[in-house]
């Protein structure tokens, strides 16, 4: 069972940006690796707690967490979803901006942060960027949920290096500016005395390593451009705008740089027969004068398929029917709209010489002429009773 995000920081959901940032720092220190060596469950806490600041710190992923809660961010949602593909690296690599590139280094009096590899004291290579594409769904696919694969053009890390950059293992040399630790110290005088500053290194940009010889296939990158099938998970009940994120799906970073994300909007494909309105489905029946008057069974098109209803005889025009439970999933909820149908009563536009003559003979009878006294109800009395 996944813990509320917010719990695992112990904020509110009325925290602001500023008190979620310092929770995240409380409980980021007291779970550090380097506090708690070997200690799985710390370690575990300590991810955790990244998960959940990496969704409550971003105002778009914040805002879809708190009307959808873990579902947003489910399996093939990505979003960070609770340790999701985050692992220690990756948040150490964004340590930097958290807690300032000598938080660690200070704190745990160790060399410049938590060491990795060869030493660096930040995670290897740049970001990759974000990647956007739109998915088109259809109504079934979007009541339903659905696994699509879908083929995307973008950054992969190179498969001649494996995202090094490097032409082999001899062309990766230790940085001699920070002896490999990413971090240059630097000691000034000060009428306070002497003052300790640790900025990342100019020479490999926190790397720890150089490269004398680059790849050639992808002259020192680490990645090239090419193409890359992605299994997505799409929940049941998502609608029209809706922005869905795979963690790590997105354009590969340089040399060894983490991923970025793939942001999936979502397009609605419109249905040949069906509406929606948000939850619900609406439907326009169109039948006949006498279908109307004597009652009749009609076949409708829904999410699921078609569906038998009865028109009871002497139905008006404008009368709504509800097939409760046939409209859309609420996402991450219990919920589920309905259809509802609209009857029509349809008029003739063109009519024989002897059909005008019945028209004209029932016309004159007492029957056939409007009473609104003893009439249905009113529209909205019609539409209030179709949600009651």
């Amino acid at each position: 069972m996944k813990r509320d995000f917010y719990e695992i920081l112990g904020v509110s959901k009325s925290a602001s940006a500023d008190e979620i940032k310092k929770a995240y720092r409380k409980v980021a220190m007291q779970y550090h690796p380097d506090r708690n060596p070997g200690d799985k469950e710390a370690e575990e806490k300590f991810k955790e707690a990244a998960s959940a600041y990496e969704i409550l710190s971003d105002a778009d992923k914040k805002a879809k967490y708190d009307r959808y809660g873990h579902a947003a961010f489910g399996p093939g949602t990505g979003g960070g979803g609770y340790g999701g593909n985050m692992n220690t690296d990756d948040i150490f690599s964004q340590f930097g901006d958290i807690f300032g590139d000598d938080m660690f280094s200070n704190f745990f009096g160790g060399g410049g942060g938590r060491s990795r590899g060869g030493g660096a004291g930040r995670a290897r290579g740049q970001r990759g960027s974000n990647l956007r594409i739109k998915l088109k769904l259809n109504f079934e696919e979007m009541a339903k949920g659905v696994t699509k694969n879908v083929k995307v053009k973008k950054h992969v890390a190179c498969t001649t290096c494996s995202g090094s950059g490097a032409k082999d293992k001899g062309s990766v040399q230790t940085c001699t500016t920070c002896n490999g630790s990413g971090q240059v110290r630097r000691v000034s005088n000060t009428f306070l005395g002497q003052m300790q500053t640790v900025t990342t290194c100019p020479t490999c940009n926190g790397e720890g390593t150089t490269i004398t010889a680059k790849c050639t296939s992808c002259k020192g990158e680490g990645r090239v451009y090419g193409e890359e099938t992605i299994s997505i998970d799409i929940p049941a009940g998502v609608h029209e705008g809706m922005q869905l994120s795979m963690n790590g799906k997105g354009n590969a970073g340089e040399r060894g740089g983490a991923n970025g994300d793939l942001i999936i909007q979502i397009e609605e494909e419109a249905h040949a027969e069906l509406q929606r309105d948000g939850l619900n489905v609406a439907f326009d029946l169109h039948i006949s004068f006498p279908d109307a008057t004597f009652g009749t069974q009609v076949e409708v098109p829904t999410i699921d398929g078609r569906a038998k209803i009865k028109i009871p005889p002497g139905t008006q025009s404008g009368k709504i029917f509800r097939l409760k439970g046939k409209g859309f999933p609420e996402v991450q909820g219990y919920s589920r709209g309905d259809q509802l149908i609209h009857v029509n009563v349809w008029t003739p536009q063109h009519v024989s010489t002897e059909e005008k003559a019945i028209l004209e003979k029932l016309n004159n009878s007492e029957n056939f002429k409007p009473n609104p006294a003893k009439s249905d109800k009113s529209f909205f009395d019609r539409v209030r009773e179709a949600f009651s």
